[in-house]
Parts: C-alpha cells; sequence; structure tokens
C-alpha cells in the first residue's frame, strides 16, 4: 500500500511524524494532497490530554489542498484541483443540515451527536500530506486562481469561528462592540465585528503584540486588562454598555467581565470552549430581567461557508495573512508545536507546509 507521512498522536504530551498508509478515496469521498495546514488551539488542548482523542489519531483540522482522487458520486470537480475543506465537514443531509444546523450535523447518524468536527477528533486529520475528506460533495470549496493558500487557509476554522461570534451577537451598523481576548479566534471575532457594521469595536488582551495586531484587525481602542478596570473602562466608553461583547478564551473570569460589560439588552457572544463549572454572578445577570442574550457559536463549515468567506477575501474586505506569523515543514512540527504552545516569538498562528 502507499504510505504517507503524518503527524500522530501518541498520548498525553507525545506526538511524532511517522509514515502510515496513506487514504483511499470511497463512495461520496475523496482524497486531497495537503499543500498547507495548521496548528490550532484545539490541537493543543488534545496533546496537552485536555481533550481525549484516541492515541494514534493524526490530528489537525484546517486543511488547503490539491484533489488526488475522487470517489464514486462526486461531481463537479477533478483531479488537480485546489480546493479549502473547513473544519467542519456537514454531510448535508442528516437533521441538523436539512435544518441550517450544518455545525451541529450528526454526520448522517442521526441528531444526536454534538458538532460537526470530526478531522483530527474522530477521523484522521490535516497535518499530514494526504486527507481523506468525507461528504465530499457538502464539503470541498474550490479556490478561485487569484487567492494564495496562505490567503484561505484560517478560513477553515478560526476566521469561521470569529465571524460566527459576531455573526450570532447579532452585530448592527452603529453597534458598540468589545471583543475579550485576541487570540486567533479573538482577532477574526474583532475583524468579524467591523465586517458587521459595528462602529465602535474595543479589543481586549493582557499581550502587547497582540493588542497592535487587534488594532490591525479593526479595533478602535485596546485595553490592557493588566493595567485598567476592563469592565469600568468599557461602560465609560460606550456611555453604559457594550451592544455586543464577544468572549473569545473560555474561562470564567471573561465570561464574567463580557457580561458585565453588557448594556442592558446587549448580547454575549460566547466562543470560548470552557472546561469545569461556568457560573453567572446574579447581579451581572441582572437577576435575569435585563433582557440580555447569550448565545454560543460552533465554526461553521460546509462549502458554501467556504466560499462566501473566500469571496470576502477576494473583494478585499479583510487580510488574515499577517496572522500567519510563522512557517514550518511537517518534519518541524514539534517544534513548531513548541512555539505555539509557549507563545515565543509573538506567534499567532503557524502554518506547517507537508
Amino acid at each position: 500500500m502507499a504510505k504517507m507521512r503524518a503527524n500522530v498522536f501518541q498520548g498525553k504530551n507525545t506526538i511524532r511524524v511517522e509514515e502510515v498508509e496513506r487514504p483511499r478515496a470511497g463512495m461520496g469521498e475523496a482524497v486531497i494532497r495537503v499543500t498547507l495546514t495548521t496548528i490550532c488551539g484545539t490541537d493543543l488542548h488534545i496533546v496537552r490530554g485536555e481533550y481525549p482523542v484516541k492515541p494514534g489519531l493524526i490530528i489537525g483540522h484546517e486543511p488547503v489542498g490539491v484533489i488526488e482522487e475522487l470517489g464514486a458520486g462526486v461531481s463537479g470537480y477533478a483531479v488537480g484541483m485546489r480546493v479549502l475543506v473547513g473544519a467542519i465537514t456537514p454531510c448535508g443531509q442528516c437533521r441538523a443540515c436539512l435544518s441550517g444546523q450544518l455545525s451541529q450535523c450528526g454526520h448522517g447518524e442521526g441528531y444526536e451527536a454534538i458538532g460537526g468536527w470530526r478531522f483530527g477528533n474522530t477521523i484522521n486529520g490535516a497535518q499530514a500530506e494526504y486527507l481523506l475528506v468525507p461528504h465530499a460533495q457538502a464539503n470541498l470549496a474550490k479556490i478561485p486562481d487569484e487567492l494564495t493558500d496562505e490567503q484561505v487557509v484560517l478560513l477553515a476554522d478560526i476566521a469561521s469561528t470569529g465571524f460566527g461570534g459576531a455573526e450570532s451577537g447579532s452585530i448592527k451598523i452603529g453597534d458598540a462592540v468589545v471583543v475579550f481576548a485576541q487570540g486567533p479566534i479573538g482577532l477574526c471575532a474583532t475583524a468579524g465585528a467591523k465586517l458587521m457594521g459595528a462602529s465602535f469595536i474595543i479589543g481586549i488582551d493582557g499581550d502587547e503584540n497582540r493588542l497592535a495586531m487587534a488594532r490591525r484587525m479593526g479595533a478602535d481602542v485596546v485595553l490592557d486588562y493588566r493595567d485598567v478596570d476592563v469592565v469600568a473602562e468599557v461602560q465609560r466608553l460606550t456611555g453604559g454598555g457594550a451592544d455586543v461583547a464577544i468572549e473569545a478564551l473560555g474561562t470564567q473570569a471573561t465570561f464574567e467581565s463580557a457580561l458585565r460589560s453588557l448594556r442592558p439588552g446587549g448580547t454575549l457572544s460566547s466562543l470560548g470552549v470552557y472546561s469545569g463549572k461556568l457560573q453567572i454572578p446574579y447581579e451581572a445577570f441582572a437577576a435575569g430581567i435585563g433582557d440580555h442574550r447569550i448565545v454560543t457559536t460552533l465554526c461553521p463549515g460546509g462549502k458554501e461557508r467556504m466560499r462566501r468567506l473566500m469571496e470576502v477575501v477576494r473583494h478585499g474586505r479583510v487580510d488574515l495573512t499577517p496572522l500567519l506569523t510563522h512557517t514550518f515543514s511537517l518534519d518541524q512540527i514539534t517544534e513548531a508545536y513548541d512555539l505555539f504552545g509557549e507563545r515565543m516569538d509573538g506567534v499567532l498562528k503557524v502554518a506547517i507546509k507537508p
């Protein structure tokens, strides 16, 4: 059988590039030759043992590549075509998909599964030379010739998630928006708030490099939580509270601060993945009568979502390439994980070239 190299999860705190069997496309599937991928914060959670996956799994879920093989039943595509595949791979046929909730796809197996994330979670992922794409008809998004791999790779996950947080928050033209945490997803949420028409955007973090990038992505004001009472300052700057607060870290402290930063009737859009117990303080919630709205978002996926995001990039509405601060080969991926995990050298996102 043909072989390929891939980053394989061995167990807690252990990954290794190994030679493994190259996938073959079955009915409705495709195999792509991966030309660019990344390391995501979720991958760090996996490697650190904070999110459970089975040892022996190839991890990673942000793939750009070239179609190598097409299975029966996949039409409108050709070998050699450049494609972007979202981190969420909906089947297009289950109850969730047919209800317009593609991110909650049950993969054709009913409505019980929570979340359509499979790459590097329940099936082999993208940190490899080749990737098997399920439900290919619903998930292969053709890349316009004028766009580079680097321009589109972040659309697979963090941009779709960050923009989704702004969309779920129902930002309107003229809104004041505060984004807590300016990591890669928070930076994309900041850019998304600008795309949605917010007139005033506040970015909050404790890292000077990330605060500087927040300004580049559209923040009008940045606040370092180490230096100011951010809740009081948001209330002051907005004249009584933000219309929308986006929480992009996933901690009790940031969730609570986001809630306290809202005006009555405001919306908290939560992008963080929380571990442990999350509590809502009674007074911050206005005893339940403040007309607040709390919404959560999982990365929207599928080929139409990817097509729309690529159009945003193609027409110059947003440029995410500054977030790709470092590039490594697949054989250097352990070094890349160390740099990304320790947040060294001003890293935001790491590009991996198999």
